[in-house]
């Protein structure tokens, strides 16, 4: 098993570095974490009560901790400033600014220690900000490898993620999970939905075609799962799995987009005469519609590839929020394979 001395997680979150480190097996005799979050911070309590919490990010020049010590920093910072589903002001934006607060800790662990390693993550977003980050980082840290990796590859889930830091990072093998691999059989009844609250979309007359349901990867998670049937990236299943596994879960489709509630010419579709042909009988409500249902708490821990129940801490609501802001584990775990080889 590899050993390292400590590792400091910035916007630890639920603690995805902790565990990645876990599941890659890789011994860490302290983890120092900052985190404003108190439901995160919650499930951090929990499952690592003997890692140190250092409080805010902004105030890390009061931090006492052994930089020296320090192997390993990551830092998910907020992606909201970045991200082409938000303003994307950048660093004229309070959280944008953060990127560089992250830069200046980096910065002062590599100067004690020239041998650490460093993981910066953030969403895909437009070339001027990825090369602007690239940019600045390089100039503040030095050498950097910029790498892009789907979620995909390790899970059920489309979430593609740009991933910074000194060392040189392959693309991990594609494992051939599917929806079907993670869904729940019988899940909770309070997580079907009426078929009216789904997105809906139309053709270029108005008319409602249909609307989009996941079939072989899950959409991106967000942090506003729980708010609904919107621009949210939440996925549709299907409420009856068993009856339509096969020609719902292994179908080889486009890769849906994140934003629910945007079209394209790119995203399957279900249409009304389909579920009435198709699926009578099997899964059909009492006006002769399908049954669908959103994303369980479970199914989402299952698409960040965290151990199920991980979360079980926090309200439904929270618990949404937190697998929303957090890592596909696997992924970092295949990252700090890289790192610690």
């Amino acid at each position: 098993m590899q050993q390292i001395r400590s590792a400091l997680s910035l916007f630890n979150g639920i603690s995805g570095l902790h565990l990645a480190l876990d599941k890659a097996q890789i011994n860490v005799e302290q983890v120092y974490y900052s985190e404003i979050d108190k439901f995160a911070n919650k499930v951090t309590e929990q499952r690592y009560p003997n890692d140190t919490a250092l409080g805010d990010v902004t105030k890390w020049k009061e931090w006492d901790i052994d930089w020296s010590s320090v192997d390993l920093v990551s830092a998910g910072f907020p992606c909201q400033a970045w991200s082409v589903a938000g303003k994307q002001l950048g660093d004229k934006d309070a959280r944008g600014m953060l990127f560089w607060t992250t830069l200046d800790i980096i910065k002062t662990v590599l100067e004690h220690n020239p041998k650490a390693k460093f993981l910066m993550e953030n969403v895909k977003m437009k070339k001027d900000f990825e090369e602007y980050i690239t940019q600045h980082t390089t100039e503040a840290l030095g050498y950097v490898e910029k790498t892009l990796i789907n979620s995909a590859l390790v899970s059920a889930q489309n979430r593609n993620r740009y991933y910074w830091t000194n060392f040189d990072v392959a693309q991990p093998e594609d494992r051939g999970i599917l929806l079907k691999d993670i869904i729940e059989t019988e899940p909770d009844v309070r997580y079907t939905v009426n078929q009216d609250a789904l997105p809906r979309y139309t053709d270029e007359n108005g008319k409602v075609k249909g609307f989009r349901d996941g079939y072989q990867k899950s959409n991106c998670l967000t942090a506003s799962m729980h708010k609904g049937f919107g621009n949210d990236g939440c996925t549709v299943v299907r409420a009856t799995v068993q009856a339509n596994a096969e020609h719902t879960y292994n179908r080889k489709v486009p890769t849906l987009t994140a934003a629910m509630g945007v079209g394209g010419s790119n995203v399957p579709l279900l249409t009304d005469n389909e579920t009435a042909s198709q699926y009578k009988g099997k899964c059909i409500d009492k006006n002769d519609r399908l049954k669908y249902r959103k994303l369980t708490p479970l199914e989402c821990e299952r698409l960040q590839t965290v151990p199920d129940n991980w979360t079980e801490c926090l309200s439904n609501t929270q618990r949404y929020k937190s697998l929303g802001n957090g890592w596909t584990i696997d992924v970092i775990v295949h990252i700090l394979e890289c790192a610690f080889k």
